[in-house]
């Protein structure tokens, strides 16, 4: 579904990402983990499109989407959940919403793309007319999952999710990400939240200066002591 082939990135001509070699398969949750400025979201932007000096491959169901813009690999089945969230603060809920489904095969079916994430997301049915800057972090990031799925995407991509969450938020999210699973909607999920990414996630790589230093299924990296103590600091 997704796969990416000796990616190399830069910022200016400091090189922050060094011959990644990842993938995706259809229907998996797949973690990304590693200390801060590992390069974790470095390599969320890279795939994205947001980062724009890269050598590598970026593959989505087997196409290479190098030369297609960010703005566009929504459209192809590509969607990022952004790290902080990103919404429209002095949009509503439902505003927010409908600007996730801006392409076109999402426009066509943004009423039943709206009814499946009330359905998944209560909170946002019940809150659909409040400006989305007056909501609680939780219920945000809750928004920000909706926006994306809106798109209709293939694989989704979440940064850092539960960054600055209430507890309570963190195990709803991740009871989210189990639910999104059972609709065969393919995750690819960074996560400073080790415990909680590599339990749920089928496998995981573990990044480290901008190398892949690990990879694994989820449980077989969490019962790793070298890579607790040797990447992870735990």
């Amino acid at each position: 579904m997704l796969e990416v082939r000796n990616l190399n990135a830069f910022y200016g001509a400091v090189q922050v990402l060094h011959d990644i070699d990842l993938t995706v398969k259809a229907g998996e949750i797949v973690g990304l983990v590693g200390a801060n400025a590992a390069g974790k979201s470095s390599l969320m932007f890279s795939m994205a499109g947001l980062r724009t000096h890269v050598k590598g491959d970026v593959l989505l169901e087997g196409t290479v989407i190098n030369e297609v813009p960010a703005y566009e690999r929504p459209a192809k089945g590509l969607v990022l959940v952004p790290e902080r969230r990103r919404l429209f603060p002095f949009m509503t809920v439902l505003e927010n919403l409908e600007v996730g489904a801006y392409a076109k095969h999402a426009r066509m079916a943004a009423r039943k793309t709206l009814d499946e994430v009330f359905a998944l997301l209560p909170v946002l049915a019940e809150r659909r007319k409040q400006l989305a800057g007056s909501m609680s972090g939780g219920e945000q990031q809750m928004l920000a999952i909706g926006r994306a799925l809106m798109a209709r995407p293939h694989v989704l991509l979440m940064d850092e999710p539960t960054e600055g969450l209430a507890p309570i938020y963190v195990k709803l999210l991740f009871d989210l990400i189990a639910d999104l699973r059972t609709t065969g909607l393919t995750v690819m999920i960074v996560e400073q939240n080790v415990h909680h990414v590599l339990a749920t996630a089928d496998r995981a790589y573990v990044l480290e200066n901008g190398h892949i230093v690990m990879e694994g299924s989820g449980r077989e990296l969490l019962n790793d002591e070298r890579l607790k103590k040797a990447y992870l600091g735990l």
